[in-house]
């Protein structure tokens, strides 16, 4: 079993330009993921902001944007699982989270998102951080997907 990495798939039934706003524009991203972002999106700066998330009120989400190629692929590195506010989490080697998006015959979007670079994490943080974004990912790419639905 491959635990460096957790990968989703999920079709989608609006266009491509949909999806990627709802995933680059950070006030969109922050309303299906669960964050007050403070700032767009902008590749090699960090970008910061409040999660709302009932029971994560207290957390700051951090990420450096890596990558943004309009329509196809969006990435940040993170810090998974950095839900202890008294830790400092900065010297850890962080995961990479990418989104893949592709057409579909249908009109509709294949969006692809992959977190990889667990194995790099401290032998007791590890494992935990790996199942809590196995889960973490299904959930979000429901969230993902009704957001689309209730903002077409």
């Amino acid at each position: 079993m491959d635990t460096d990495r957790i990968e989703n798939r999920i079709e989608l039934r609006v266009p491509v330009s949909r999806v990627w706003r709802a995933l680059t524009r950070s006030a969109e991203f922050g309303a299906w993921f669960g964050v007050r972002f403070d700032s767009p999106f902008e590749p090699g700066h960090e970008s910061t902001g409040q999660m709302v998330t009932p029971g994560m009120e207290h957390l700051t989400w951090r990420a450096v944007i890596q990558d943004i190629e309009p329509e196809q692929y969006f990435a940040y590195t993170w810090h998974p699982y950095a839900v202890d506010s008294t830790r400092d989490y900065s010297e850890e080697v962080p995961t990479l989270v990418e989104f893949r998006l592709t057409p579909t015959p249908s009109q509709g979007c294949a969006l692809r998102v992959t977190e990889s670079g667990f194995q790099d994490l401290p032998d007791a943080r590890r494992a935990e951080a790996y199942s809590m974004h196995q889960q973490g990912w299904a959930q979000q790419m429901k969230n993902l997907e009704g957001y689309l639905e209730r903002h077409p």
